[in-house]
């Protein structure tokens, strides 16, 4: 076990032959698992070398979950209950139950969704990246999780922000109350982005021009989804304190992390998961 950075609120984490990263602040509650997965620990092979948990990506299906099979094992989470959703980089935050099991971790999902809530114990929800950010959320008060994919269509459409109040107005509770982690993503550093969506990151409100955007002339421009999302967090009335954010880069760190763009889309997935068990939080 060892820290990612001397001043990271993030923890590596190995089990079972799986890395994984955890942050401190949702470590602290004993009735949660939960995990950001890396590139290490799996047993796929060329481009989706090795914890490839995309089972549309081209890889071989029983090497994807014997991944999934890993995984689990390391978490102590049942495979079969785990619940993912067909992202579609929009604003849906679906409450999950029993419903939403499959017959496997490579059958097909039939709904749409980039954020999943639910307050029943053992259904693990799981969001996927290559870039784009993963937020978990745990509302202390009203015993409930949260799984977020927040891409930038979906960050500039507050998915964040719509999955705290989506936790409050379905199982009750106060936003105050909500404990939020924000994983590894595409830096500031590498997300150059055109026109479009550096006026769709001021259009959200969130503060001065450059605090999470750089204009590089001539129509290009570099945003920091990582940090608008902590605002909109924020926004939404999760207090600062109770937000942890791994500032690692998947582009600069895309031996480590899957990464969309380094890989010019030839490459694996990693997920964020996140699961009450029987005792609750």
């Amino acid at each position: 076990m060892n820290n990612a950075s001397s001043a990271s609120p993030f923890t590596e984490r190995a089990s079972g032959g799986v890395t994984f990263m955890q942050a401190d602040n949702l470590s602290s509650f004993p009735g949660l698992v939960h995990a950001f997965t890396m590139r290490a620990g799996g047993v796929s092979e060329g481009i989706y070398s090795s914890l490839n948990l995309g089972t549309n990506r081209g890889d071989e299906p029983e090497k994807v979950d014997e991944n999934y099979s890993r995984l689990c094992a390391a978490l102590g989470i049942e495979k079969s209950c785990l619940v993912v959703s067909k992202q579609v980089h929009e604003d849906t935050v679906r409450v999950v139950s029993e419903r939403d099991f499959r017959p496997s971790v490579l059958s097909p999902v039939n709904y749409s969704a980039d954020g999943l809530i639910t307050n029943i114990p053992d259904i693990p929800l799981m969001v996927f990246a290559a870039d784009c950010i993963p937020v978990l959320l745990c509302a202390a008060d009203s015993h409930a999780i949260g799984a977020v994919h927040a891409g930038w269509r979906g960050t500039m459409l507050d998915i964040a922000g719509k999955a705290v109040e989506k936790l409050c107005a379905e199982f009750g509770g106060e936003a105050k109350n909500i404990y939020a982690a924000i994983g590894a993503g595409i830096g500031k550093c590498c997300f150059e982005v055109g026109q479009e969506v550096y006026d769709a990151a001021l259009s959200l409100g969130l503060g001065g021009e450059n605090e999470f955007t750089t204009d590089d002339g001539g129509g290009k421009y570099h945003v920091d989804l990582k940090e608008i999302n902590r605002r909109l967090l924020v926004r939404a009335g999760v207090p600062q304190e109770n937000i942890a954010l791994n500032s690692e880069c998947t582009f600069c760190l895309c031996d480590k992390y899957w990464s969309h763009r380094a890989t010019n889309g030839k490459r694996g997935v990693q997920a964020a998961v996140i699961a009450l068990t029987s005792g609750g939080v």
